[in-house]
């Protein structure tokens, strides 16, 4: 339970990152500039490692948060980083990131 913490906290830290780098662009925006992106991504693959370090008892006892998929899109990102869709990823952060960061603090304050 101490390590699901430390692992919710760093999703939570990089989600508000990404919402902070995000904050004030459009998608046009995010498109074309590659440091952004970079940033983004980089934060997007933190949130998929500490998922996959969280306790299965976690994962299983808030379904209502999308662990499969966070976890998942670390390993697009990672290993097949040349292949990016760059309008999905920006659907993500400016869309289920807000809403996920909510489902985070919520579960947080919980603990």
């Amino acid at each position: 339970m101490k390590n699901d913490v430390v692992y919710l906290k760093h999703i939570r830290d990089a989600m508000r990152k990404i919402i902070r780098y995000i904050s004030g662009k459009s998608k046009e925006d995010f498109l074309k500039e590659e440091l952004l992106q970079d940033g983004v991504i980089r934060q997007l693959e933190v949130i998929g490692e500490a998922v996959k370090n969280l306790s299965f008892r976690i994962t299983l006892e808030h379904p209502e948060i999308p662990w499969k998929g966070m976890a998942g899109l670390r390993d697009i990102l990672i290993h097949k980083y040349n292949k990016i869709d760059l309008e999905r990823v920006w659907k993500i952060v400016s869309e289920d990131i807000p809403k996920t960061l909510e489902r985070i603090e919520r579960l947080l304050e919980r603990m």
